[in-house]
């Protein structure tokens, strides 16, 4: 027992200095692809040009393969032209890491993460401060998922996986998805430049998006698409117990992110995220912000779950799986002014309230971040979806009950409502 104990001290320390240089590196990712220099990431800018180059720069230096019979660079670059008013071209930059098993190495896993963002914000830009110009950086939304992928990019270097896969960083993700969908399309299409990839779209047999991953609390991560294939719940769940983290899961592969692109093409997926805050889409997602020690856990699970898939030793089957959340896009009358645990890191029956925002219904009724919401109206509330449905309910300009758990104190504040902007 003592040389056990022993010998996992030796490989816990000889870790150590691997783990702070991955660190290291994915901080200094999200430095710069967050930083003022880059202005906001906003495709078809000259800060969409210096990202992209950053990121083909690692991915050339790790000696991938590219995916377009192009000179050096050029080759990383799927370019793809949107919009109707405003014509914009721009691009998603691709690499392949062929497999090592000479009959699965024909099939594909897709790991992504966007790299775009919202420029200067704006009216119409998804700014949720759309009356402030400004830099929105991004940090989370997404450098943070860029710099999970390219450790990930190099821990699969050198840690060779069975089947293919392709690491992909996906542009104009905030404009609606349309890298990924312009990915898709392409995939379907002859193009004779093209190489390293699959002869279409039905090589590729899973994809797993990491989108907002830099915000861990609590030792918690949303995994959604879990129900995409009969393996994903139970493997997500195995490597979350290995990697100590508190996982939530999501059957269905819809959602606000290009993972939704695929499982819209019939591809199973899996969806990492640590969730959303209230700097989310605003000048104040900055890379001071981020939980680098959680990202450290974020990769760590990412490559465990990978390196299961892609050694799988039959193909991953795909089910198609309903929206478990049809409220999700509801157009609410109303608001209470917070933002609610959609983790389900809380083990307490309810939703808990992350954050309350000052001056909002909520607040001004005396409802705190902490609390957990029990009823609302009079109905109860036990989740997300319970939630949404409270609020799909309510008129504005009513007065409502809403109770919460404070501390062991059970507590109903009268919450006056007030309409939602529109």
């Amino acid at each position: 027992m003592r040389r056990k104990i022993i010998l996992f001290s030796l490989a816990f320390a000889l870790a150590l200095p691997i783990y702070a240089q991955r660190q290291d590196d994915m901080r200094q990712t999200v430095e710069y692809l967050a930083s003022q220099e880059l202005g906001g990431r906003y495709p078809a800018t000259i800060g969409d040009t210096l990202a992209s180059e950053f990121i083909v720069g690692k991915l050339r230096d790790l000696k991938f393969k590219p995916v377009v019979k192009a000179k050096k660079e050029k080759g990383f670059y799927h370019d793809f032209t949107y919009g109707k008013e405003v014509e914009r071209t721009t691009h998603n930059i691709i690499a392949v890491l062929p497999g090592k098993d000479k009959h699965l190495k024909h099939e594909y896993i897709v790991v992504g993460s966007h790299y775009d963002h919202l420029g200067l914000g704006g009216q119409g830009s998804g700014s949720r401060r759309p009356d402030t110009l400004g830099v929105h950086p991004g940090a989370d939304d997404n450098a943070s998922g860029d710099a999970v992928v390219l450790e990930l990019a190099k821990y699969f270097k050198k840690v060779r996986a069975k089947r293919s896969i392709i690491f992909t960083f996906f542009g104009a993700e905030e404009q609606g998805l349309v890298g990924s969908k312009a990915f898709l399309e392409w995939m379907k299409q002859d193009d004779d430049k093209r190489i390293n990839l699959p002869k279409d779209k039905n090589g590729i047999v899973a994809m797993v998006n990491l989108d907002m991953v830099g915000r861990m609390h609590d030792n918690a991560m949303s995994v959604s698409g879990t129900g995409t294939s009969s393996t994903f719940k139970a493997m997500a769940e195995s490597v979350a117990e290995l990697t100590n983290l508190n996982i939530s899961c999501t059957p269905d592969g819809y959602g606000p992110s290009d993972h939704a692109s695929f499982v819209a093409a019939d591809i199973p997926v899996l969806f990492l995220t640590t969730g959303g805050h209230m700097e989310y889409h605003t000048p104040d997602d900055v890379p001071s912000t981020l939980n680098y020690d959680g990202m450290q856990q974020t990769l760590a699970f990412s490559q465990e779950l990978i390196m299961r898939i892609a050694n799988m030793p039959t193909t991953p089957d795909y089910i198609s799986v309903p929206s478990s959340n049809t409220m999700r896009h509801a157009n609410f009358k109303v608001t209470l002014g917070l933002m609610p645990d959609v983790m389900g890191v809380s083990r307490i029956p309810g939703l808990r309230a992350d954050i309350v925002v000052a001056g909002k219904p909520a607040y001004t009724a005396g409802i705190r971040s902490g609390d957990i919401i029990q009823e609302i109206d009079g109905k109860p509330v036990k989740d997300m979806n319970e939630y949404m449905e409270r609020l799909s309910e309510l008129e504005p300009d009513t007065t409502i009950p809403v109770k919460v758990l404070r501390n062991e104190e059970i507590i109903t504040f009268q919450v006056h409502l007030v309409p939602a902007k529109k």
